[in-house]
């Protein structure tokens, strides 16, 4: 898998379906069955069923909350609040609220930061720094968002409630965002001057185009609403398809069955008079999620083999008897995320094999999943964005024109999140403990009995 994401560039798919294949052909040279083949792939996509239909309602939802002019009203509030004397650090917040609001780094840096690198270079700012404030921002909120992909993944990989994953996550990522907060305040001082007609220019994009309005929120509400009743994901998601739909109808007349039918299928496509708004908000809708479900599939399938195999037990337990303490439990699981980002290059890899691989050990030690839920996505979401040659690292120096090793030191967020993660495994706070009601659910592997 590293030779070919890293070395020849490939999509991960086909590098993972290769591993799948090579561990299938190792299985039947060892004696296993093609029953039990099949029953490892189906105990790998098992686990993956709910967050499978989770990013397809991500989807629809999206789609949604952009017709509804939920997303664009949300864009307006943070554009509002950019700050010519406080650049860095509005960069840092408006970018967190977009990335909250979609659900994407990707989508961050590539429509809002965009815009914001070109305002930061006609102020003079270092070009790397500027691009830390807005990848650190899209970070945070890719990591705070209930529509993340990485955060549905994460707490399925771990078997967890989404919203007590998001509630554990806190305990690294509002350290994290509060210390970057204060780092791009102290460096964006003695900067008082910018030409902020980029952003009024998209702003009345914004109004003239879409429903901007406090009524336009109410989306957002409901998913809060929802989380408070401790609502499972899909549920919530699909309520707030169903009243974003309606509103998508109260606030254009015109919209029939079909063209509503069509957004939730195939997306938003927006047709302002500004190419970055139409660049930004034409996304979502349940075939732009086909990928990541083909890539989730595969992961998933790869990784019920090797652990239905006992593979990975073969790896993990003579690890395991030195893994006697959570500061232990914590720094492995960390350096196996960090491995996979490193080696292989892939975000979703980073989550799925270190989770598949130390749920068990986790457990067995004494901690919650939840505990191991927020070791993935320290060691392993964020820090993808930092690898020259991993998937997120490469996507964003070509976007903004800035080496990953430059931006590295500055995106702030990034680098302070394992280090809090580290912190909670040594000193125990904010370190989910298995409690009467968690039962490990993993099986044993299968041996081989020829």
């Amino acid at each position: 898998m590293g030779t070919g994401v890293i070395g020849l560039g490939l999509s991960p798919q086909v590098p993972v379906l290769l591993a799948i294949t090579v561990t299938i052909f190792w299985a039947k040279i060892t004696g296993f069955s093609w029953d039990e083949i099949n029953a490892g792939i189906k105990d790998g996509i098992d686990k993956g069923i709910i967050p499978i239909v989770i990013f397809i309602l991500i989807g629809a939802m999206i789609s949604t909350w952009i017709a509804a002019g939920t997303i664009p009203t949300l864009m307006v509030i943070g554009f509002k609040a950019i700050s010519a004397q406080w650049f860095l650090p509005t960069v840092f917040l408006v970018c967190s609220l977009v990335g909250a609001a979609v659900g994407s780094c990707f989508t961050v840096v590539s429509t809002v930061g965009i815009a914001f690198f070109g305002i930061g270079v006609t102020m003079s700012f270092n070009p790397a720094l500027v691009a830390g404030a807005i990848i650190s921002g899209g970070v945070f909120g890719d990591k705070c968002s209930p529509l993340s992909e990485t955060n549905n993944l994460a707490a399925a990989v771990v078997d967890t409630d989404l919203f007590d994953h998001m509630k554990t996550i806190l305990w690294s990522t509002i350290p994290a965002a509060t210390i970057s907060t204060i780092a791009f305040a102290v460096l964006g001082m003695g900067h008082n001057h910018a030409d902020m007609n980029k952003i009024n220019t998209t702003v009345a994009a914004l109004n003239s185009d879409f429903h901007i309005s406090i009524v336009s929120l109410i989306p957002i509400i409901l998913v809060f609403v929802c989380a408070g009743f401790k609502m499972a994901a899909i549920p919530t998601m699909l309520l707030n398809i169903f009243v974003s739909a309606g509103m998508m109808f109260v606030n254009n007349p015109g919209l029939n069955v079909t063209k509503a039918s069509t957004i939730i299928t195939n997306g938003f496509i927006a047709k302002t008079s500004n190419s970055e708004v139409n660049l930004l908000l034409s996304r979502g809708g349940i075939v732009s999620m086909m990928p990541t479900v083909a890539l989730i599939v595969l992961t998933l399938s790869l990784g019920g083999l090797l652990v239905h195999f006992g593979l990975i037990s073969a790896i993990m337990s003579p690890l395991a008897t030195r893994l006697n303490s959570p500061a232990k439990l914590v720094t492995a699981a960390l350096g196996a995320c960090i491995g996979v980002n490193i080696f292989v290059g892939e975000q979703f890899l980073s989550i799925i094999l270190p989770g598949r691989a130390f749920k068990k050990t986790f457990n067995n030690g004494g901690l919650a999943s939840r505990a191991l839920g927020r070791v993935l996505e320290d060691g392993g979401t964020v820090l993808n964005y930092l690898v020259p040659w991993g998937v997120g690292g490469v996507f964003i120096a070509n976007t903004l024109g800035v080496p990953t090793i430059q931006y590295l030191p500055f995106v702030f967020f990034s680098l302070l999140c394992p280090i809090f993660s580290l912190l909670s495994g040594f000193t125990g706070v904010g370190l989910k403990k298995l409690g009467s009601d968690q039962s490990v659910k993993d099986a044993k592997p299968v041996t081989n009995e020829n």
